[in-house]
């Protein structure tokens, strides 16, 4: 069973989702909170697999609980924003401050409840239009690479020595916002070995996730 903590400052929009992700039956909403302070309280008392997180809210903002849940050592949940705002900035930030994915309100059931089953496997939560648009330009332009991400030297970027000819290859299907099992298809592979290599991949680049991998792979010319 999933474990998901919802975060929104509307009762009636938090209602709505757990009635959603409860109705799919392998989800369960242990908890939810009004406020980004809130959140993190609960992230750390209800230990969710999952954080549902809104952007927009008093007091602390979702960007900003995310950095905080992030950066918690005794919390191991992933985030993804849940926003009605379809805004560059919003993505940027919520990928900068840790966020595993990034959803808007007016997705469908469908969507939500394959989002959060996504982040609680480690999947892409962003779709290849979102990692053009925008995981290019966060792997440009920040100055301060995430916590999660190695960091660029003075020297010309160059990758890793002990990443693999095929960890390679899985890194820049990665950035292509591939799934598993189509990468699995581009290579010709089985998915459990795709599984394997992407594991890899992550320890190797000290990546929390697979957009920390998606962002890295940008930065360093692999994309």
């Amino acid at each position: 069973m999933i474990r998901v903590l919802l975060v929104d400052d509307h009762a009636v929009m938090r209602a709505g989702f757990r009635m959603i992700l409860e109705a799919a039956g392998d989800i369960e909403v242990v908890g939810e909170a009004g406020d980004g302070r809130a959140a993190i309280e609960s992230a750390r008392t209800l230990q969710p697999d999952v954080i549902c997180m809104d952007v927009q809210m008093p007091d602390m903002d979702g960007l900003e609980a995310t950095r905080q849940i992030v950066a918690d050592a005794g919390v191991a949940a992933s985030v993804v924003i849940v926003t009605t705002f379809d805004r560059d900035d919003y993505l940027f930030q919520a990928l900068s401050a840790g966020a595993s994915g990034f959803l808007l309100k007016n997705a469908g059931p469908e969507e939500l409840t394959s989002a959060v089953r996504l982040a609680h496997s480690g999947e892409a939560l962003l779709s290849p239009s979102v990692t053009r648009r925008v995981i290019a330009r966060f792997a440009s332009t920040a100055t301060e690479p995430a916590a999660s991400l190695p960091r660029e030297t003075d020297a010309a970027p160059r990758l890793p020595v002990e990443l693999t000819d095929r960890e390679v290859e899985v890194l820049r299907l990665l950035a292509q916002a591939m799934s598993n099992g189509e990468i699995a298809r581009e290579l010709y592979i089985g998915e459990a070995t795709v599984k394997t290599h992407v594991s890899n991949v992550l320890q190797k680049l000290g990546a929390r996730d697979r957009v920390a991998a998606v962002v890295w792979a940008h930065r360093y010319g692999l994309a």
